[in-house]
Order: C-alpha cells, then structure tokens, then sequence
C-alpha cells in the first residue's frame, strides 16, 4: 500500500506539472478528478464486501489516542524526518535547474528518483521485518542525512547531482514502512482499542511534515537561497534521528520494567529465578507446590 502512495507521491508531481504546462492548469484537476473516478469503480468492484474488520472506536477511544505520549513522539519523528526530505525537494526543480539541467531533463530525473523510490520503499520495509523498526529508522534517517549533506556539494555538477538524487531516492521514502510498522506496535500497547485510528493519524502526520518542508522551504529560500535547502534538510532529518534513539530508549526502559514486574518463582537451591507469564520453569524433577 505504502509504495503505491509513494510511487503517486513521487510520479504526481511531474505528471501534473506536464498537465499544466500543455494543457492549463484546469486539466490538471480533471485529470485528478478522472483518476480518482477510476480508482473508485475498482475499489466498488474488486474489494470483496465480506472483509472482517474491528468494531469502529468510540470518540473517547480516538481521543485517547492523541494523549498518549508515546504515540505523539511517533508524530513528531514521521513529522521532522519526513519534512526534512521534503525541504530540499519542494525545490528540487529550481535547484537542477541552477545546475543546468532543462525543463524537459528534469522531467527524466524526476522519474528516476521516482523509480529508485520505489525501491527504496521496498527496501526499507524489508530492513524494518528483519531488524525492526527503531533498528531499521536508525539506520535510514542517518542514510538520509547524509546523502542531503553530500547533495548540498554535488547539486553544482549536473552528473554528480544525478548520482546524489539516484541516491537520495532510495533512502527518501524507505523510513515510511518502519515508522508505520512502529506506530501501529505501539497503539497495540496503548491504545489497543484504537490502532486504526492511531495508523490513520500517522498519515496525517506524514502530510504535516510536507506541509512544514513547503514553509520551512520557503523560508530558507527567501533568506539565505534555494543552494541552502539540502544542508538544512539534513539537519531537520538528524532531529528525527535524535528522536528515534530517544524513542528506542524509552521501548527498553519499557521492556525492563515490564521484567521487573513478572512474578518470581523460587527453585530448589534457594536461587529465584523470573519465568514468563504462563510460562513454568523448565528446571527438571520440579513442581510449584
């Protein structure tokens, strides 16, 4: 699911600005009307009627939601490291174009990103099943933050650029599947009533944080220049990694306390020994009494 909204992510943009340049702006918003008609009669025909799903939650439930603090400190990561890409690459045409590239060879490098996107997104969720979220964010937003720092010194040099924007791709949208596969982990711990609502709020998170890359952007470009944009970028991203690592933390803080709370469960030696929930102790020729 998340890499058919990043492909319409990364594809969107290009395919509407070529709509509006030989069409008009107007048939851009046809053409999205059209492909949301289309995407409507498949969902009416194909998606089977007979899906179990869980009871709706209540108001109450939903609020719950935004006063967990675990869960606000997920927001906020997918908010800052998802916003922090975004900086450099609302600019992004401006920025190829001071490096000489054309309007129709920024269309093709769009498309490249667009396809090492969708690699990245791919690849990014398989990090995430095998090391686990925190693990695999860890790993993407310092890879992120790196490739936005060397980007601020090859954006000048047209082939360099697209090497550093080939790259950038594979490592932009990789964190979408591990900070999904998080939040949800989490409201099953929280807000276990609530997790669809806690995954749809995660979304909601992820267009904040385009919605402040657009301002932030902005702003950078108005007062120091558009050549500023990826540098600052990578900062914004390091503050998610700063959260990630705070967040890991607070999972093991978690975990030991949760430890902590099993009962013991005395052996012959007179040593204690603390056995999972459910779980007896394996020491042979030995009961509870």
């Amino acid at each position: 699911m998340f890499t058919g909204l990043t492909v319409a992510l990364v594809t969107g943009v290009p395919l509407g600005t070529f709509i509006g340049q030989h069409f008009g702006w107007r048939e851009t918003f046809l053409a999205v009307s059209a492909l949301g008609a289309i995407a409507f009669a498949v969902s009416l025909i194909f998606i089977p009627r007979s899906l179990k799903h869980t009871p709706p939650a209540s108001l109450a439930q939903q609020f719950k939601v935004l006063a967990q603090p675990r869960l606000l400190l997920v927001y906020v990561t997918t908010a800052v490291g998802y916003g922090g890409s975004f900086i450099p690459f609302t600019f992004l045409a401006p920025i190829l174009q001071q490096s000489g590239f054309g309007a129709g060879a920024i269309g093709w490098v769009m498309l490249v990103y667009g396809v090492s996107v969708a690699a990245g997104n791919i690849w990014g969720g398989r990090l995430a099943d095998s090391k686990g979220p925190i693990a695999a964010l860890k790993i993407i937003f310092a890879l992120l933050a790196a490739v936005l720092m060397v980007f601020n010194f090859t954006a000048p040099h047209p082939w360099l650029a697209v090497a550093t924007v080939l790259l950038w791709g594979a490592v932009a949208f990789g964190n979408v599947p591990g900070l999904q596969v998080y939040v949800v982990r989490q409201a099953e711990r929280h807000t276990p009533q609530a997790v669809d609502v806690a995954s749809g709020l995660n979304i909601a998170a992820f267009n904040l944080g385009i919605a402040f890359a657009a301002w932030a952007g902005g702003l950078v470009v108005t007062h120091l220049g558009v050549m500023h944009t990826p540098w600052i970028g990578a900062l914004v991203v390091l503050g998610a990694l700063a959260l990630t690592y705070w967040s890991g933390r607070l999972d093991l803080r978690e975990g030991a306390a949760a430890r902590s709370l099993r009962p013991s469960t005395s052996i012959p030696n007179g040593k204690s020994t603390q056995s999972p929930p459910g779980k007896a102790s394996e020491t042979p020729g030995w009961r509870p009494r």
